[in-house]
């Protein structure tokens, strides 16, 4: 005899909306490094001959750039009408444009035009994930406990490396198995037919699953904004009204990581190949020993910022972070080989995108309730303009002092701008 509908177990809304934010930010952070990694070794095949740190770069611009346009529309709707109603809108929306990546006809176009239609698709791809995060990350935080938000933040933003190291194994398995012709010729789009899987999914669990926390409730103005003032919506809250000096000095820190990502990501990841001369496999294999070892200590960062207070955490990486990242990269792109070499990527993550542990805590416990998916958002969207234009400010310093030290040098600033932004930082919001 089956049992009645009422008595099947519900999973824990709670831990459902946990497992959300982790398999959610597990599929943006796929989807975003996806062009990075997995279309590495196929970029003169796609794009034609040029320069190959530009073509990647741009295409990754292109996503990076769309996020903040994403979190800001897509949060504002989920301050209103509820976070998993837009993560399941965002989920949707990714799973159709990484799908159609993997069907654009780079035969039938041409390198010019290929290269136009992966940008213009990847544009929509950075819209949706945008409003990815802004929508599961405050929810699974609202409903954790405050002691537990440093682990569950760790376990959030440790997909991004968790994703890096999975589409490494997976464009290695790929170029191991298929050759680098058959991987040119089709083997780069199964990376892409993955992560639309994974979109879908991510979705399933969202509209099963997870429902909206108990503090998330209506868009409204703050208790410090000026009597007799006209409510704002949560964007315009967050940008011009009560929230946006919150917004101003969060910037600061966010900059600091983002240019953390574009360096010891995406420019580590090309120069390996330009620079060190590596077969693609060797770039793939490498990356991967560096990501697998940022996703532990990204876990661990956000457990340690609950035991030391997140302002101290951010104080003490970015003042450690500045002296050694820069020294990590310059033995990274050094003599060194084997060993020596992977160590030197390893170390290089650790010391720079570990920082990312505690940010889902921290920024969620920045802003009320009824404006914390345009806050977090905003903040962690908007700050990543600056970074990403890297195609177009690295290339004149590279001519001027090389290809390394100018890389090193904003290694450094990143550093630097992650120490000054904790110090600037406002106090957190209790209201999480």
């Amino acid at each position: 005899m089956s049992a009645p509908a009422e008595a099947v177990a519900v999973p824990d809304p709670a831990r459902a909306a946990v497992r959300g934010g982790v398999l959610g930010n597990y599929v943006d952070q796929f989807d975003i490094f996806l062009p990075v990694i997995a279309l590495a070794p196929v970029t003169a095949t796609l794009y034609g001959p040029g320069d190959a740190v530009a073509h990647a770069g741009l295409v990754l611009v292109a996503t990076l750039l769309a996020r903040p346009v994403g979190a800001a529309v897509l949060g504002s709707w989920a301050d209103r009408a509820g976070r998993t109603v837009v993560a399941r809108t965002s989920l949707a929306g990714l799973a159709v444009a990484t799908l159609l990546v993997a069907l654009v006809p780079a035969a039938l176009l041409g390198p010019t035009a290929t290269l136009a239609v992966i940008v213009a698709l990847r544009v929509v791809c950075g819209f949706f994930v945008g409003g990815g995060y802004t929508a599961g990350v405050p929810l699974a935080i609202e409903w954790t406990a405050p002691p537990r938000r440093g682990l569950v933040s760790g376990a959030i933003m440790a997909m991004s490396p968790a994703a890096n190291a999975t589409i490494a194994v997976l464009v290695l398995g790929l170029l191991t198995v298929l050759g680098e012709d058959g991987y040119a010729a089709w083997g780069w789009r199964v990376p892409f037919v993955v992560g639309a899987g994974l979109a879908l999914v991510a979705l399933a669990h969202y509209s099963r699953h997870v429902r909206d926390a108990p503090a998330a409730g209506p868009a409204r103005a703050d208790a410090d904004e000026a009597p007799g003032t006209v409510a704002r919506g949560p964007l315009a809250e967050v940008l011009v009204g009560a929230q946006r000096h919150r917004l101003r000095r969060l910037f600061v820190m966010m900059t600091g990581l983002w240019l953390f990502t574009a360096m010891a990501v995406a420019v580590l990841t090309a120069q390996l190949g330009v620079v060190r001369e590596l077969a693609p496999v060797h770039v793939t294999a490498v990356m991967l020993a560096g990501t697998a070892a940022s996703a532990v200590t990204m876990l661990a960062c956000g457990h340690l910022s609950t035991r030391v207070g997140r302002r101290r955490f951010f104080l003490g990486f970015g003042a450690a972070s500045a002296v050694l990242a820069p020294a990590a990269y310059l033995a990274a792109l050094g003599p060194a080989t084997g060993a020596g070499l992977v160590l030197a990527v390893v170390a290089l993550q650790v010391v720079t995108v570990s920082v990312y542990g505690p940010v889902g805590a921290w920024l969620v416990e920045q802003f009320p309730p009824g404006v914390r998916s345009s806050g977090y958002g905003t903040a962690y969207s908007l700050s990543i303009v600056l970074p990403s234009l890297y195609p177009f400010y690295l290339p004149p310093l590279q001519d001027a002092a090389g290809p390394v030290v100018p890389v090193a040098a904003l290694l450094a600033l990143a550093g630097v701008l992650v120490l000054v932004g904790a110090a600037l930082a406002p106090p957190v919001v209790e209201r999480a």
